[in-house]
């Protein structure tokens, strides 16, 4: 049964390839390749391989040329002046000006786009000018402290002005860089085919080559199933597959012709968000009480088989001015303190706590595409491991519109997300109380506090990484203070491949890059 779902995902068994040529199967097909328009990790991660970005940035947070050769920022924070590499084209033989950052700026922001996640980036974002061909000025109505970040992500990589003129649906299909890889083809539900541009000559430094890839073509199959993935790696069909399952990575170690990268994503770790404006959360000793009462590190250790890192802040600890959160392990008897202390002292017949004739009872919805990398079964395991300290947690699953509707009304008492971005500012995307759901932002339950808003506020207005860095500890700390979530464990991209591929890199935001990978029989 194996062997004929592999033959049906990928190549026909047996089938030759060239040795410049890569088969990596994914997980994740996007839903739209323009990348100012779609918010998937998906899409992200396959245009940083077709699209470059104005800027670098290394895993250190040091921003480097890339298309722009140089940059100055004025005094005020306001502009930023790019001067830009000459000789570069696009796919299409558009060759890249001031007007290509103008115009991409502008699309992403035009609320005609519907950008689900690259509008955001751009706050503050007034306009462009093109002061000559090579010169761009972007001008911000406000200081915005994470707009280099921004800007070297794939969701602003530059597009052609000549494709950014055609129809959206045009450009979801067929958009345009400049990178070391062209779209050819997108077979909808199998693959996707990107060929080698050989004209490439402006890899982003350091470190990136600055010459035409060495690998000629890359097919990404788009396989679903963790074991099909695996089989299609393990049968010659795939020279790569991402999310290896963590119960398989050790052996997939051990075998011989196999190698395994793992590298833990930046930004936003899985994490639960605790409602504090309603029901018994809003007592911060139940909230409290929540965190102590799970055992996580057993959790993440049983389900992850050592695979993924627990978290023990609100964010990732290779994102920039991450502070280290102090190790905790669960507390059942300090957790029942806190409920005794907050009026939860009795249990009813099921074991569950009350007060006031009411049940300790808390609603958490998700849905199935929040349910990748084995979370809904920590998910069953936190609602087992809460039921011994008297929580009765409704661990829901809704279809996509039902959660998308009452996960936007902040209608819950849990919800569970992780995002990635190598940006610290990712925390006022999801604690600002300027960043609810109708206001483009993560914050589901409109958490509106003023000292967690002045810190955020402060490190995303200073250009000073010490004034920034104090700001984001104090609010990391605030949070866990306030119990307003509790972080459970890193995310991670696993990667397995063939032990003849050499030259895998990764950027600052976990996602794998090809532009420096050669086989070693080619």
């Amino acid at each position: 049964m194996l062997a004929a779902a592999v033959s049906g995902c990928g190549l026909p068994a047996g089938a030759a390839r060239s040795a410049d040529t890569l088969v990596y199967a994914v997980e994740t097909e996007p839903d739209c390749l323009d990348p100012q328009v779609s918010p998937l990790d998906a899409t992200a991660a396959l245009v940083r391989n077709t699209h470059d970005s104005l800027i670098s940035m290394d895993r250190g947070g040091t921003f480097h040329p890339w298309l722009a050769e140089r940059w100055t920022r004025s005094a005020d924070g306001l502009a930023y002046t790019f001067r830009l590499r000459p000789g570069v084209r696009f796919h299409d033989g558009t060759r890249l000006g001031a007007s290509a950052v103008r115009a991409t700026l502008d699309h992403a922001v035009n609320p005609k786009t519907r950008s689900m996640y690259a509008a955001s980036l751009l706050e503050g974002y007034r306009r462009t000018v093109v002061v000559d061909e090579l010169t761009a000025r972007v001008e911000l109505g406000r200081p915005n402290a994470a707009f280099l970040q921004a800007l070297s992500t794939a969701y602003l990589g530059i597009q052609s002005p000549r494709a950014l003129a055609k129809p959206a649906g045009e450009l979801c299909t067929r958009p345009v860089g400049s990178g070391p890889y062209e779209l050819v083809s997108w077979s909808r539900k199998h693959s996707i085919t990107l060929r080698r541009n050989p004209d490439y000559r402006w890899g982003p430094g350091p470190g990136g080559r600055s010459a035409p890839p060495r690998i000629a073509e890359i097919t990404y199959l788009f396989v679903a199933e963790q074991s099909v993935r695996l089989g299609l790696l393990t049968s010659g069909q795939a020279d790569a597959v991402d999310n290896v399952p963590p119960r398989n990575v050790a052996a997939l170690r051990r075998s011989s012709g196999y190698e395994v990268q793992r590298t833990d994503n930046p930004g936003l770790p899985w994490t639960l968000f605790l409602n504090p404006n309603r029901g018994p959360l809003a007592d911060v000793r139940v909230r409290r009480a929540l965190t102590k009462a799970i055992r996580l590190n057993e959790l993440v250790d049983a389900v992850y088989h050592g695979q993924r890192t627990r978290a023990f802040g609100p964010l990732s600890p290779t994102t920039v001015h991450h502070a280290a959160g102090t190790p905790w392990k669960d507390d059942p008897e300090e957790a029942a303190r806190l409920l005794d202390a907050a009026g939860w002292k009795d249990r009813d017949g099921d074991g569950y706590r009350v007060k006031d004739g009411k049940r300790l009872s808390l609603f958490w919805p998700y849905s199935d595409f929040l349910a990748r990398d084995g979370r809904d079964v920590m998910g069953q395991g936190i609602q087992a491991e809460a039921r011994r300290a008297g929580f009765e947690l409704r661990y829901t699953r809704l279809d996509p519109g039902q959660f998308a509707t009452r996960a936007g009304s902040g209608d819950a008492d849990v919800l569970a997300f992780s995002f990635t971005r190598a940006e610290p500012d990712i925390l006022r995307h999801y604690f600002g109380s300027g960043k609810t759901a109708e206001k483009g932002g993560s914050n589901l339950f409109r958490i509106a506090d003023p000292a967690l808003d002045g810190w955020l506020d402060r490190a995303i207005t200073s250009p000073d990484a010490a004034v920034r860095a104090t700001a984001y500890e104090n609010a990391q700390r605030y949070v866990l203070d306030r119990a307003l979530a509790v972080p459970v464990y890193v995310p991670a991209t696993t990667v397995g491949y063939v032990s003849d591929l050499r030259g895998l890199r990764w950027d600052p935001s976990g996602y794998p890059v090809f532009q420096d990978a050669l086989r070693e029989d080619s």
